[in-house]
């Protein structure tokens, strides 16, 4: 009994040196000086405080959720207190709740899209007339087995580019068509964590139908997102026939200087000659309808 005695004592010894040890970290001393609950309910914490706190060192620096460091991406284990007790939980830090709340937003807004109809489009809009006389002709010509050119829509955010794009899809659906919208800057991040999906994914935006590439412009540019995934892309959808759409803030000029990265002019030039073979170029501006 005795041995066993000594034995809790030396453990409780050690865990109160491996504390005072710990406070000659500042910012271990910060975050265990913000709680007011009894030291030893510190002491019999130390470990988890010290997990904590290396958490909140990655946090300090971070720049994103691809950076994150810590145990979960995306959250930061935190103390809290409970009925006089420390306890340790897991919160979000401010990038993953950005993502929650872009993730909430792009829930809301492919329901909108989904439920697109060139009929809520509004037709009166001087600033539209010549891209509402394009849309409306190609969804009454358009067939998948003859040759047609999709369209290269640019200007303001929120003017509408996606909504009206997304109605013509609709309707070509009644037909039978089959349609796809990617938001490039998602589908690049979601290649990247799925590589053993690449091809499969890749086969398929390649062979459908009809393809909204949503956003061109907004990614960050590198060779590998321009080079072997979108310029094959288009490439293969240019060989086949395949009639493809994009949107963009940046008009065909901007683009090219984009996805040059200022360096790389001729492999921007190649996507560029790619997107003028596959669409027509058409402007549109106005007042930002996602207000």
């Amino acid at each position: 009994m005795e041995k066993i005695f000594n034995t809790n004592e030396k453990m409780k010894n050690s865990i109160k040196l491996n504390y005072i040890k710990a406070l000659e970290d500042p910012m271990f001393k910060k975050v265990t000086n913000s709680f007011d609950v009894e030291e030893n309910e510190k002491i019999i914490n130390t470990s988890k405080f010290q997990d904590c706190v290396n958490e909140l060192k990655n946090c300090k620096n971070c720049k994103g959720l691809m950076f994150c460091k810590n145990q979960n991406i995306g959250y930061v284990y935190y103390p809290q207190i409970y009925n006089d007790h420390i306890d340790f939980l897991y919160k979000t830090c401010k990038y993953k709740n950005e993502q929650d709340a872009k993730e909430d937003n792009k829930l809301t807004r492919e329901k909108e899209l989904d439920n697109a109809s060139m009929k809520d489009v509004d037709y009166n809009d001087k600033a539209r007339v010549k891209l509402i006389k394009w849309i409306t002709k190609f969804i009454e010509e358009y067939d998948c087995n003859k040759k047609f050119k999709g369209l290269y829509l640019h200007g303001s955010f929120g003017s509408g580019k996606t909504y009206i794009i997304s109605a013509a899809f609709n309707e070509l659906k009644k037909k039978g068509y089959r349609t796809k919208i990617i938001y490039f800057p998602t589908l690049l991040r979601d290649l990247k964590s799925n590589f053993d999906e690449l091809e499969s994914t890749m086969s398929y935006l390649e062979n459908i139908d009809l393809l909204l590439i949503d956003d061109i412009g907004a990614e960050k540019v590198s060779e590998w997102s321009r080079d072997e995934i979108l310029g094959t892309l288009l490439q293969s959808r240019m060989n086949n026939y395949k009639t493809t759409f994009f949107t963009s803030n940046f008009n065909i000029n901007e683009l090219e200087n984009h996805l040059s990265n200022n360096l790389e002019h001729v492999k921007a030039s190649r996507i560029i000659e790619r997107i003028k073979v596959l669409t027509d170029d058409i402007e549109i501006q106005g007042e930002n309808r996602r207000k």
